[in-house]
């Protein structure tokens, strides 16, 4: 019988990607999302990972089909940008309902059913779960919100033979910068530092790997026997956050706010 995955966001970008590699892998593969163009060989079921009862009945409709879930990747994201003061509560409630609450369902609910199998979850955070961006001070929580509860469900799930990573990408090449809900409230009081600064990270994004590069390293990770806790992708990434830890967080947090905040 074929294995079966889950892979959430899976309808564009690195997810759709991601998706593509696994159904060439002889996965079957369900992409959970609320567009419907899911990659050739990749089943789409209609979900909203920050609604639990469309999570529920998605996971319960994988189940009905297939009988059996044993990897679930948690890709689906967005990002807001702005200044913390001027930020709508509704978007940063949306930022977290996503990133965070989104991964949170889908874990729950597919949990019982990796118990059966001794599956995997892989979550997608991000360099920025280790190295908090300003005016993108939500973004980075919500990923490192993401990064605390896998370490933390690594070790619980642990005894079930459910293995548990968090996946962090630097900056990659997709669509999620254009979609990115940016409020620039405030610009002028801040100086012009907020559109700088964002304008500065999308210039990295749109610089950075690419999508192909980031989504074969992800199945990589995923279909490893063992799995580390944590992966960061991208080598100058991998040196920036070793750095972050190594300095003196007063210098490491001076050096990024000369980067981005300056």
């Amino acid at each position: 019988m074929r294995k079966v995955a889950i892979v959430t966001g899976g309808s564009s970008g690195i997810g759709k990607l991601v998706a593509k590699l696994l159904s060439e892998s002889d996965y079957t593969v369900y992409d959970f999302s609320r567009s419907g163009t899911s990659a050739e060989d990749v089943n789409h079921i209609f979900c909203d990972v920050s609604d639990e009862s469309s999570v529920v009945s998605s996971v319960n409709r994988v189940v009905e089909l297939s009988g059996r879930i044993d990897l679930v990747i948690n890709n689906a994201g967005m990002g807001i940008s702005g200044a913390v003061e001027y930020s709508k509560s509704s978007d940063v409630i949306k930022q977290f309902d996503v990133n965070f609450f989104g991964c949170y369902y889908i874990c729950k609910a597919c949990i019982p059913y990796l118990r059966e199998n001794r599956g995997r979850i892989v979550n997608i955070c991000s360099v920025a779960s280790d190295i908090p961006i300003p005016f993108q001070a939500f973004y980075s929580s919500s990923k490192a919100a993401v990064f605390s509860m896998s370490s933390a469900l690594a070790n619980e799930l642990k005894p079930f033979g459910i293995s548990v990573t968090s996946v962090l990408p630097g900056d990659v090449k997709t669509g999620f910068s254009a979609n990115r809900i940016k409020d620039s409230e405030g610009n002028t009081l801040y100086d012009g530092r907020i559109e700088k600064s964002v304008s500065l990270m999308e210039e990295d994004e749109q610089s950075g790997m690419s999508a192909e590069y980031v989504a074969s390293k992800i199945v990589g990770i995923s279909l490893k026997n063992r799995v580390k806790p944590k992966y960061i992708i991208g080598f100058k990434y991998k040196i920036f956050s070793l750095l972050f830890k190594l300095l003196p967080l007063s210098l490491s947090n001076r050096i990024v706010g000369l980067i981005y905040a300056n």
